[in-house]
């Protein structure tokens, strides 16, 4: 077991060197033309924030003083999120690259065979010698040379036109004697805008368009995602009708809100938003669906504080999710009730038109508090409606087994950064939203914060007013 849990580690920290010594090789070493101090910088950079996202992990679960957990996490968590899509995108430009080289390159083989400016001839630049008069217009091809002007040979009262100075011959006219004309300099990168580029020049300016677009596209990304889960969740309603439900029942509201994630990133003044977006709903109950921190009662005790403000006409009920028990479970669920939640741990209440339960979550097993469905649901009237709250939608089949009408879930987060939501939909029954497992029905909220990165990418942050519906009304 510890040679599997080694290799599989080891392929872990090799994908993840591989993947940034990538990252760092197409967004600094091909952008510049030899080693120099971007490299070095960029370098840092990639080996710095995975050095700030690590310490951050260890802080929050060694439990280290909550003043260094906030030093390290907003770096450490949003370079996990920014590391991610800096990946994508230079992945994505390997599309474009080829693309780009190949237009560029056609674009200066057009330029190169296109025939250049049509020139008039140019003068006649014979030199006259001095004090010799200019040729006459009068004297054609035909015409007789007298011998004043035509200086025959051998007479000696004939003036000799002087010999142009020759040019010294210098090392360098020596050198590049009997060979071919070379190209202006603006055929080469740096000279004018109509010169094509040379091929490594265009190399070099492919490289550095797609790493600023990549560049570009990961950091609009995060911030747009941190931006929507900082501004709070959005409200989602879902219509659910069930059997059972009494007419008297008929459009009673539940307002579920899973995966707050209190902690290091997400605080106070997250949890007043939750909360003043929940109250604006005006719901019959209240369902907290678990994974409510991320951290102890003595650190996040205060960051709480405002779910004492939760109103519903049927009050506001807790279950416990998995992180919990990351947090010392036993101290938050005397916070909760102390803050006027009513915790269901393993345990069932009866409303006026139908049973409401909840279970603990599968994580509290190790510490002999995991989900007991029996003491739950073993007694109860199944001629009865029954609202479950559940953690983690893969408790659905015990659901099932035990006549629920419709279980409320979280913990997936929608998969939170895409394409996460590939592996949150392979784990789970139901990534989000509302599905039918045979007579029990499960909705799964995407939740209202964030986990590691306060940071969402194709899965928006919600709280979600489920409308009961009767078959009779």
């Amino acid at each position: 077991m510890v040679v599997v849990f080694a290799l599989v580690a080891l392929a872990v920290v090799s994908v993840l060197v591989a993947s940034n010594w990538y990252v760092w090789r197409r967004l600094f070493r091909d952008t510049t033309r030899g080693p120099g101090p971007v490299r070095r910088i960029g370098a840092v950079v990639i080996a710095g924030g995975w050095a700030l996202a690590v310490g951050a992990l260890v802080a929050e679960r060694a439990g280290a003083p909550f003043w260094l957990q906030r030093v390290l996490a907003w770096p450490g968590f949003l370079w996990l999120a920014m590391s991610v899509y800096l990946l994508l995108a230079v992945l994505a430009g390997e599309v474009v690259r080829p693309l780009l080289l190949r237009f560029l390159t056609r674009r200066a083989a057009a330029r190169q065979a296109a025939p250049g400016p049509l020139r008039p001839p140019a003068a006649d630049t014979k030199r006259i010698p001095a004090q010799t008069a200019p040729p006459r217009p009068a004297e054609t091809a035909g015409t007789a040379e007298t011998p004043e002007a035509s200086g025959k040979a051998g007479d000696p009262k004939a003036p000799e036109a002087p010999k142009a100075p020759e040019a010294p011959e210098t090392a360098e006219t020596a050198e590049t004697a009997g060979r071919p004309e070379t190209p202006a300099s603006g055929a080469t990168a740096g000279g004018p805008p109509d010169s094509p580029l040379a091929l490594p020049s265009r190399r070099l300016f492919v490289s550095r368009v797609v790493a600023g677009a990549a560049a570009a596209a990961a950091v609009g990304t995060v911030g747009y995602g941190t931006y929507g889960v900082l501004n709070g969740p959005t409200v989602k309603r879902v219509t659910v009708p069930l059997a059972k439900l009494p007419r008297a029942a008929h459009g009673f509201r539940i307002a579920v809100v899973s995966d707050i994630h209190l902690g290091p990133v997400l605080g106070r003044g997250f949890a007043q938003k939750v909360v003043d977006t929940i109250n604006s709903t005006q719901p019959d109950l209240i369902a907290v669906v678990g994974d409510l921190v991320d951290g102890s009662v003595k650190d996040l005790g205060p960051a709480a504080a405002p779910l004492a403000q939760l109103r519903a006409r049927h009050g506001a009920y807790f279950v416990t999710g998995n992180h919990e028990y990351f947090s010392g479970a036993e101290q938050w669920v005397a916070e909760v009730r102390r803050l006027g939640l009513l915790p269901l741990e393993n345990a069932r209440t009866e409303l006026p038109h139908f049973d409401l339960a909840g279970v603990n979550d599968i994580s509290g097993e190790d510490d002999g508090q995991g989900p007991d469905y029996a003491k739950a649901l073993g007694d109860r009237d199944r001629a009865r409606a029954c609202v479950l709250l559940a953690h983690q939608p893969v408790q659905i089949h015990d659901a099932v087994d035990h006549g629920v009408d419709l279980q409320l879930s979280g913990h997936t987060h929608g998969g939170q950064l895409w394409p996460g939501n590939l592996i949150a939909g392979a784990a789970n029954p139901t990534l989000a939203g509302l599905e039918r497992y045979g007579d029990t029905q499960l909705y799964v909220s995407r939740g209202a914060g964030a986990w590691g990165p306060p940071t969402r990418v194709g899965a928006e942050s919600d709280v979600t007013v489920i409308e009961l519906a009767s078959r009779q009304a």
